[in-house]
């Protein structure tokens, strides 16, 4: 992705000021400058970014902090809170949030947006989301104005397997849509997905169309496709599409090539219109849900533990016993070997990567062939530890140091690696340790029933 140029950025200039001897005002004017630099050519706007300054140095004061407080922690927590709250798109007062679909009933969700912005692609991706869940998902090609619309949809719902409906002949995409949503409805599907043309807010004959169809078919919320590489312009093309088809929820596109996205998301959380989902690959599977926390989280290489167990659950892999221990809080050494091992069945590398703390840094800095081949080393590391080895919290090779040495002469690497590998293992260990406290056992459990 290459807004990981952007946490690498800024990653940088925390590490710096983490580094130092002494942390003060100068050192913080420094980072924030860096950081600051880093966000503006993401083109995010400049008022939020001279706002996310001003905030992160009102919550820093070096002068009244009492005796024995880590500033370097201080300053860590204000630009990651700050970072989190310039891309949190919270809804206006009065506004509902985001809508989620209940099974038992048919949920229909209407996608409107600009042509081009990757719109029918993205009603399958979502649909595919959504089955992968236990829905029953339609699709409704509703785009009559755009020749081959129709082939393309078929064409996507047919690969990924998501039942549609569509027409050669009929021309009124509002009778389309209404038949299409009609016939899911007495089918008894739980969420109908209908795609409509691109258009453009100076349309006015699309834009009423786009009406009629919200008109026809009821939809319970509607979506709006932006594509991340508009930047800033995101926030006029938002506001426009609001005024006319009152959308709920917004799926960015092309997060995974474009530098803009930084400047996309912030330009939408101006409009207080909520991310449903962004877009993070040309794969039906590269669409996830959109967390500001986990977001950043993913940004900086710390990683998404909680993303990455939904992830696995939704995959029917058998992960009974890391769930158990991620609910604990526990996080050996067998349980990084299996998530590896999963890891590599999951498709697209770099997008797994990004989940875990450490890992996404590493896919940008030697590519994804390369790290395919560090994983895989480090699948051979742990493959040549005894079971007391893996099932350990990996103490017992600081204790030992000779089995470092054995464990890299029987998996043919250096002792290097073999250090690397269990400080990834610690890095991963204090996160789910986090995700297994209170809250984390609180949110694990329901998921935990269900598996069983």
């Amino acid at each position: 992705m290459v807004l990981a140029d952007l946490g690498r950025r800024i990653n940088t200039a925390m590490a710096d000021i983490t580094r130092s001897n002494v942390v003060d005002e100068k050192a913080l004017d420094s980072m924030l400058k860096e950081i600051c630099m880093a966000l503006l050519e993401s083109d995010v706007n400049v008022k939020l970014v001279s706002t996310l300054r001003a905030n992160i140095k009102k919550k820093i004061n070096f002068k009244d902090s009492a005796p024995g407080v880590n500033k370097k922690r201080m300053v860590q927590k204000a630009v990651f809170d700050e970072l989190v709250a310039l891309v949190d798109c919270q809804p206006e007062a009065g506004e509902a949030g985001l809508f989620k679909p209940r099974k038992g009933r048919s949920n229909v969700i209407m996608f409107v947006g600009l042509q081009g912005a990757g719109k029918t692609t993205s009603c399958t991706k979502l649909a595919l989301w959504y089955q992968r869940r236990g829905f029953k998902v339609g699709l409704v090609c509703a785009d009559t104005f755009r020749a081959g619309a129709f082939d393309q949809l078929k064409q996507n719902a047919t690969k990924a397997k998501v039942p549609f409906y569509g027409s050669y002949t009929e021309t009124d995409p509002v009778v389309v849509a209404a038949e299409g949503v009609s016939r899911f409805r007495n089918e008894k599907f739980d969420i109908i997905i209908v795609d409509t043309s691109g258009r453009h807010r100076q349309e006015a004959e699309l834009f009423a169309e786009m009406v009629q169809i919200g008109e026809a078919v009821k939809p319970d919320q509607t979506i709006m496709v932006l594509d991340a590489s508009i930047g800033q312009a995101a926030e006029s093309q938002s506001r426009a599409f609001k005024d006319s088809s009152n959308f709920g929820a917004i799926i960015l596109t092309k997060m995974d090539g474009h530098a803009k996205g930084g400047g996309a998301i912030s330009a939408v959380a101006a409009t207080h219109t909520p991310i449903a989902f962004i877009g993070t690959g040309e794969h039906m599977q590269d669409i996830e849900p959109f967390t500001p926390t986990q977001f950043i989280s993913k940004l900086l290489g710390m990683g998404d533990m909680q993303g990455l167990v939904d992830h696995v659950k939704h995959l029917n892999l058998d992960q009974k016993e890391t769930m158990k221990h991620i609910e604990q809080g526990i996080f050996t050494v067998r349980d990084l070997r299996d998530q590896l091992s999963n890891i590599m069945k999951m498709g697209p590398l770099s997008k797994m990567a990004s989940m875990i703390p450490g890992m996404g840094q590493l896919m940008g800095e030697v590519g994804e062939e390369e790290s395919g081949k560090r994983m895989k080393r480090m699948l051979y590391i742990m493959d040549s530890m005894t079971e007391k080895e893996l099932d350990s919290d990996g103490k017992i090779f600081v204790s030992e140091p000779s089995r470092c040495t054995r464990v890299a002469k029987g998996s043919g690497t250096s002792v290097r690696e073999v250090e690397e590998l269990l400080s990834q293992q610690r890095t991963m260990a204090k996160m789910v340790k986090q995700v297994g406290g209170a809250q984390g056992k609180k949110a694990l459990r329901p998921k935990m029933k269900r598996l069983r």
